[in-house]
């Protein structure tokens, strides 16, 4: 699974900069970082959905078991982890990534983990005990951004067209 997804120096976005800072219009600068920021968002709306729609379930208790562990919910805490940065400069774009700093340390590797489809954990903290869950659907991130990518290019493409028309 990628980290990220970005749309960036393609050539029309490094002119775009180039020309931006030689017109010296922050306001220029940061509307359009605004707007960049804007075509992300539902991506990482869709993202955040796709997540927290993914169900792992159990395979039902064979014993008594104990309290859970955490009373996070892992899901949600994910889907807080997605976030966007837009960048103006000698690289400009829009990216959307997991920020794994964001995650609680004992889940960092979770959102792979649940991409992937399989997930093996220790029952209820108990490492002489695992459990395997399985992730429907599979692939909750690549196909989100399969999905997402194309519109979010779009959007960044007619942003650069109207910022390019009023430079000229």
């Amino acid at each position: 699974m990628p980290n990220s997804v970005q749309v960036l120096g393609t050539g029309q976005l490094v002119d775009l900069s180039r020309r931006l800072r030689a017109a010296g219009g922050p306001r220029l600068r940061q509307n359009t970082a605004r707007r960049i920021r804007r075509a992300a968002e539902p991506l990482q709306r869709d993202l955040q959905r796709s997540i927290t729609g993914v169900q792992l379930p159990g395979s039902g208790r064979k014993t008594r078991g104990g309290p859970s562990p955490t009373t996070r919910p892992l899901r949600r805490t994910l889907a807080g982890g997605i976030r966007i940065s837009v960048r103006q400069g000698a690289n400009p774009g829009a990216r959307v990534w997991m920020d794994r700093a964001r995650l609680p340390v004992d889940v960092r590797n979770m959102p792979w983990v649940i991409e992937s489809g399989r997930v093996r954990h220790p029952v209820y903290g108990n490492r002489r005990r695992w459990s395997t869950q399985w992730a429907r659907p599979t692939g909750w991130w690549s196909r989100t951004t399969d999905a997402g990518v194309p519109r979010m290019r779009a959007e960044v493409a007619r942003i650069l067209s109207d910022v390019r028309r009023d430079l000229q």
